[in-house]
């Protein structure tokens, strides 16, 4: 193709949107940024670019040489892979049980159902949207309970795929007045200490985005480096006195735990929370299928 051609701008237009469209997996619309495709360097073969799943490297270049040498069969081999990916999205597709006696699921008895499904050792990627999809459960009904969020609008959820520095949005959740203008941002960290590094991050979205309060939760444990609490502070502090918003730092359980004190129905957060995740696209079934055991294990007790 003479003068090349941008690998972003078809992603963003055509590629990502199709495939949401038809209900398929897609990755973040600025997945052609990653640095292990930008290279100066034609996708031969012996590409140089740094792609860490080295499985993936291969099959991509090898699928990207076979195209090239057999261009006649382009087309077959995008109809293919759409067949491949949409049996994927089939084998995905985990009916969530229904819970018989919710008399059994008492604030205790949640947590601990959501630190298995969080820490359960997957063996294979996904499992850091399992919070995000928590708190975007129970943040759907603090909206509608809670005073302070009178006439406010939840934002639907974006990808989990792009990173901080890519994405679009000032975080993982956020909630809008009846102006649309952004109030609240709240930023899930699942594995990960909070460190100086994700509140400059943070303090970047503050003021392209400029919301009155941004939250950052992590599973970590400690949640915050413990070799930079005084920066942070320090740094907190600052962006409250220069940008007036206040930047809120916790774990992620005792978070949902205090959250789930304050909503009128725990039952409405586990049916929530059971319909996102059987309907996320970007989960792999093995998550789908360890909430139902969890769910099944705790319903069938006594």
């Amino acid at each position: 193709m003479v003068g090349g051609f941008s690998g972003r701008r078809i992603d963003t237009q055509y590629i990502t949107p199709t495939l949401k469209e038809l209900g398929l997996p897609a990755m973040a619309e600025s997945g052609w940024l990653t640095r292990s495709l930008e290279q100066p360097y034609p996708y031969t073969l012996d590409y140089n670019g740094k792609i860490s799943n080295k499985p993936v490297k291969q099959a991509f270049l090898n699928l990207i040489d076979f195209v090239e040498k057999n261009p006649y069969l382009a087309e077959n081999t995008l109809v293919l892979l759409l067949y491949h990916v949409k049996q994927i999205t089939k084998a995905n597709k985990i009916k969530i049980i229904k819970i018989s006696n919710f008399e059994k699921f008492d604030i205790s008895t949640i947590i601990n159902c959501l630190k298995e499904h969080f820490y359960f050792n997957y063996k294979t990627h996904g499992a850091s949207k399992l919070p995000v999809l928590a708190f975007f459960a129970i943040y759907k009904i603090l909206i509608k309970e809670v005073e302070r969020y009178n006439s406010c609008i939840l934002k639907d959820l974006g990808s989990h795929t792009a990173s901080d520095r890519t994405s679009q949005s000032a975080g993982d959740l956020e909630i809008l007045d009846k102006n649309q203008n952004l109030i609240e941002a709240i930023e899930i960290k699942h594995g990960k200490e909070i460190d100086l590094q994700m509140i400059r991050i943070a303090k970047d979205k503050i003021i392209k985005f400029n919301p009155r309060r941004y939250y950052i939760f992590s599973s970590a444990n400690p949640e915050v480096k413990p070799s930079e609490i005084t920066l942070i502070e320090a740094e907190i502090a600052k962006i409250r006195k220069e940008h007036g918003c206040l930047v809120i730092t916790n774990g992620i359980i005792p978070t949902l735990k205090y959250y789930l004190r304050l909503i009128n129905s725990i039952e409405d957060f586990v049916i929530n929370y059971s319909t996102l995740i059987e309907l996320d696209a970007e989960l792999q079934a093995i998550h789908k299928v360890k909430w139902n055991e969890i769910l099944s294990s705790v319903d069938n007790e006594g």
